[in-house]
């Protein structure tokens, strides 16, 4: 990949985007930004605290202007949170400065790698199961992925370091 485009990770939660970029940021030597991470950063609060006082809307917000900001940037990967792709600006930003690559997992493999993780706003809510709210998530954010995914990854049964791999190889064939 002589010309460094823009690498944006796109998924639900639990399918290896931060892991993945970290891996991708490493074997093609690009700078590995997190959009979760941005905003912790700026705000000096963890993901939770931010959606407890600001609720989801501003959280929302906040994450459309990091998008917004980060997307300009050149030769990049960012990892974006999972909700990201609910704002149609995000989407455009997204797919219109690089090559957006959805990791897709299943329902399964989000259970098991999220059952400790209590850093997960939307999965702290006591009314639905676990399952139930990521098979909503789904529901409600499948087809925005597939709508501006330029490649489509399946994690599961995989490494990192494979899906990286995998990853630069269909870079490649696209270039």
């Amino acid at each position: 990949m002589a010309e460094k485009r823009n690498i944006f990770l796109i998924g639900p939660m639990g399918a290896g985007k931060s892991t993945i970029g970290r891996q991708l940021s490493q074997q093609l030597r690009m700078e590995f930004y997190d959009s979760d991470q941005e905003i912790e950063k700026r705000t000096g609060a963890d993901l939770s605290w931010v959606f407890d006082v600001e609720g989801e809307k501003g959280f929302r917000d906040r994450e459309k202007k990091i998008i917004d900001e980060l997307t300009k940037l050149h030769g990049i990967i960012l990892a974006t949170g999972g909700g990201s792709i609910k704002s149609k600006e995000a989407r455009n930003q997204l797919s219109s400065r690089g090559i957006v690559i959805y990791l897709k997992t299943t329902i399964e493999k989000q259970l098991l790698r999220t059952q400790r993780d209590k850093k997960r706003p939307l999965l702290q809510k006591d009314i639905l199961t676990r399952r139930e709210i990521l098979e909503n998530l789904a529901y409600e954010r499948n087809p925005f992925y597939q709508e501006i995914a330029d490649i489509v990854v399946n994690t599961d049964e995989k490494s990192a370091k494979i899906v990286a791999h995998r990853i630069i190889y269909l870079l490649e064939k696209i270039h």
